[in-house]
């Protein structure tokens, strides 16, 4: 079976400061792997090179055999950490702009999606609040039908109490065969539905493992992992 994500030795630098430094990884479809690490560690530049949004790197990318631009973008939706869409849309002018931008678009599972979150289809989203906006936005690139998935941070602005509803509704609308990649800071949030875990440390992929070999080997949650790895 072809990787849906494949990278050898890929190298991004930032004005001499290495963000990803000889970073490789294999991932097949049928899974969601967490994407963990601290502040600056390249999570969001290997996203956003998965993305097809960074073309300048050393190594080699591929994504269902193709290297990351317009032939993949079809295969890939990716939630960016922060939003791109105008705020004077409603939330239903944002679910038409996607419905017309992308051709695997699910409108069905999209409506599903308002209904299950209780978004306020008529109000734009400048009026919305922080977590509100966010449900929309993970609701966009849920409802695409892709192979792969990219979600940068997507509870950072959700309350707790909202999280684990909101992680029912990406689980529902989550294809067996597709590959969902997450990067987070909110470990414990996420750990009961992730099924692998990467780690990565100035740019380095530090740890891959299976999430409950993992637990097993340590005898901790993966928050506590987490903390000891990166003390």
């Amino acid at each position: 079976m072809t990787p849906l994500i494949q990278i050898d030795h890929l190298t991004k630098d930032f004005r001499g400061t290495k963000a990803l430094d000889d970073f490789s990884l294999s991932l097949e479809g049928g899974r969601i792997v967490g994407l963990l690490g601290e502040n600056g560690s390249g999570k969001t530049t290997l996203l956003k090179i998965l993305a097809g949004l960074l073309m300048d790197y050393q190594g080699s990318v591929r994504i269902s055999g193709h290297q990351p631009g317009a032939a993949t973008k079809k295969l890939v939706s990716y939630l960016p950490d922060t939003s791109a869409i105008p705020t004077n849309l409603t939330v239903t002018q944002a679910v038409d702009l996607y419905a017309r931008f992308f051709a695997d678009f699910d409108r069905r599972k999209a409506q599903e999606m308002i209904d299950f979150f209780a978004l306020p289809e008529h109000k734009r989203i400048s009026e919305l609040s922080l977590g509100t906006a966010e449900k929309l936005q993970i609701l966009l690139a849920i409802a695409r039908q892709a192979q792969i998935y990219l979600l940068d941070e997507p509870l950072s602005g959700i309350d707790p109490a909202s999280r684990e509803r909101i992680l029912r509704g990406i689980l529902t609308n989550f294809s067996e065969d597709a590959l969902m990649l997450v990067s987070t800071h909110l470990i414990h949030d996420i750990e009961p539905v992730i099924d692998q875990t990467l780690f990565i440390k100035r740019g380095q992929l530090i740890l891959n493992q299976e999430t409950d070999a993992l637990r097993e080997e340590y005898g901790k949650s993966l928050e506590a992992i987490f903390k000891e790895v990166y003390a």
